[in-house]
């Protein structure tokens, strides 16, 4: 039985914090809607969500949780009552949640000892609908975590949190590399990468539409900051990609029209990632490489629980 909803937000820790405040709420279209005391909140104007990105004032960078939601309270009692009864360590037991908009949720750990979070009965925030050629982020549309055992992290979200495998990326020298994972018809709501420790690979943000995408990376690109790769469409999801470095060296991702799926007819694909038309099927984005890779490993991710084999 699925019991996740949907994706809700990504929290991040960073050193400079007036910096990161100043890209995610200026340049990338973010709203802040919230401050106190080193943490904000910041919101997609199209998203009901009340915020989709939380940024933390910290010595250490990390990526702090992310959160997803439930349909009911009473599916949040259930899901906390299956993950004990399957040896996952919570955090927090279910209840009140101190956050904007509020609502009933608890924490946990993953098998890689990040944080999730889920939650339900939260506040929808009063949003609008995205105008054609505003060039801001609709909505959150999917994270992206790097983990050192694939297989193994994809197991637990498919046992532990209901999430299927929608398509595979690989290649004849690495084997697999990437999980894509949904917990709806979206292709995927979290992907999972092989990288060389537990953190974060990127954030992505939808767009309305191809020109809102095309012109947002635009606007990036012209303030100065780092496109590592982009712009281009890939195979696996059908979605258009540009991918830039935050001010603290975080990979965030402007995309658009990822692939909608008939849960009921979709059997996963192995595509191989050696075939640029795999990565990008346009052929408009620079050649995914060993250096663009390496971007989206990120540094360790020292902030996390190291958990038990569950």
């Amino acid at each position: 039985m699925r019991l996740l909803t949907h994706l809700r937000h990504v929290d991040l820790a960073v050193p400079d914090y007036d910096k990161q405040l100043d890209f995610y709420a200026g340049v990338w279209g973010l709203t802040k809607v919230a401050e106190d005391s080193g943490i904000s909140f910041l919101a997609a104007e199209g998203s009901p969500e009340q915020y989709v990105v939380r940024l933390r004032k910290a010595d250490e960078k990390r990526l702090d949780l992310v959160s997803y939601g439930a349909a009911s309270r009473e599916d949040v009692d259930t899901l906390a009552e299956e993950l004990l009864a399957g040896g996952v360590q919570l955090i927090s037991q279910p209840g009140t949640v101190d956050t904007p908009g509020g609502g009933y949720g608890f924490r946990f750990f993953d098998v890689d000892g990040r944080t999730i979070e889920v939650s339900a009965d939260v506040e929808v925030r009063r949003h609008r609908k995205i105008e054609e050629k505003e060039s801001i982020p609709v909505k959150l549309s999917h994270v992206v975590l790097n983990s050192p055992d694939l297989n193994r992290t994809r197991e637990w979200y498919e046992r532990h949190l209901g999430f299927r495998l929608s398509d595979t990326l690989s290649s004849p020298h690495m084997g697999e590399v990437m999980h894509f994972m949904r917990i709806s018809n979206q292709h995927h709501s979290m992907a999972l990468a092989k990288g060389p420790h537990t953190s974060l690979h990127h954030i992505s943000f939808e767009m309305r539409g191809i020109d809102e995408y095309m012109r947002g990376s635009g606007r990036v690109i012209r303030a100065g900051y780092r496109k590592i790769w982009g712009p281009g469409r890939h195979m696996a999801g059908d979605n258009t990609f540009t991918y830039f470095l935050d001010p603290h060296g975080n990979t965030v991702e402007y995309t658009t029209e990822l692939e909608l799926l008939d849960e009921d007819t979709w059997h996963p694909h192995v595509y191989d990632f050696s075939r640029p038309e795999v990565t990008d099927q346009w052929g408009t984005a620079n050649p995914m490489n060993e250096l663009v890779a390496k971007e989206s490993f990120n540094d360790p991710d020292r902030g996390v629980f190291i958990a038990p084999p569950v």
